[in-house]
């Protein structure tokens, strides 16, 4: 049975005093049986800050991006060791804002991913199509090019320290949702590429999350989908009643 995970990635928003509110509240609305896993994902200055908040919790802390390299002449970076030193669990990948604004390529973000790997980082890789790529029936063609070189030379161990966010960049701070049923397809074919590049018992274990415009109000439909394993939720999750809704998603019989 895989572990469901609700992530918070709270991009470039919040100073240290609103993200230590706000990671407060998050931690003081948690149901104590939940058996799912939360994620927050702050912006860099203030990881220290909620680390601190939820250590005593079995919340998870990620950060949202990092560089391939543990130290050197790279300024405006941050490095695996960095994140591991101040408490990150998890760290981003791939985000479609890293790929469209800042030009991070598949061969980057693979670059990443290993580093983060041998550096006991979890990863959160994302990967999704644009509204141009969708229209043209290309989904599944750029979904396959993004696994495939992203994970390249990732061996089937280090994949299960990798959760798989799908992210139509359509749906990416538009209002637009996939359907529960477009989520689901893309989530099957992406767990039948894990299928085809490892085995059954790959495909079957790796956990892929939807992004892409979650609310409170679609959260519920999208977790009904036996195959959508979580959420990883942008401009909701600053919104600590919101995103506690989103994080007590109604139980389902599929689940």
């Amino acid at each position: 049975m895989r572990k469901p995970m609700i992530a918070g990635n709270w991009k470039m928003h919040l100073t240290r005093k609103e993200a230590g509110e706000l990671a407060s509240a998050i931690k003081k609305g948690l149901d104590p049986d939940l058996k799912h896993e939360v994620l927050l994902a702050p912006s860099f200055t203030n990881l220290e800050t909620v680390k601190n908040i939820i250590s005593d919790s079995k919340i998870l802390l990620s950060a949202q991006n990092m560089c391939w390299e543990e130290k050197g002449a790279f300024t405006g970076e941050v490095s695996p060791l960095q994140l591991k030193d101040i408490g990150c669990d998890y760290v981003i990948i791939g985000h479609s804002e890293r790929r469209k604004i800042f030009g991070e390529t598949d061969e980057t973000l693979n670059k990443k991913i290993k580093s983060a790997l041998k550096n006991n980082l979890k990863v959160i890789f994302c990967i999704g199509e644009t509204l141009e790529e969708r229209e043209n029936n290309q989904t599944y063609r750029i979904l396959q090019t993004q696994i495939q070189n992203g994970l390249k030379e990732i061996s089937k161990e280090d994949l299960s320290r990798i959760v798989i966010a799908y992210e139509p960049v359509w749906a990416i701070g538009t209002g637009k949702t996939a359907t529960p049923e477009q989520a689901e397809d893309a989530h099957i074919f992406v767990r039948k590429e894990i299928s085809r590049l490892y085995d059954t018992e790959a495909s079957d274990n790796i956990r892929i999350l939807y992004g892409g415009s979650v609310k409170a109000e679609n959260i519920d439909e999208l977790m009904a989908k036996p195959n959508i394993d979580g959420a990883l939720v942008g401009g909701e999750s600053l919104k600590a009643d919101k995103f506690l809704r989103v994080i007590h998603y109604q139980k389902v019989l599929s689940k």
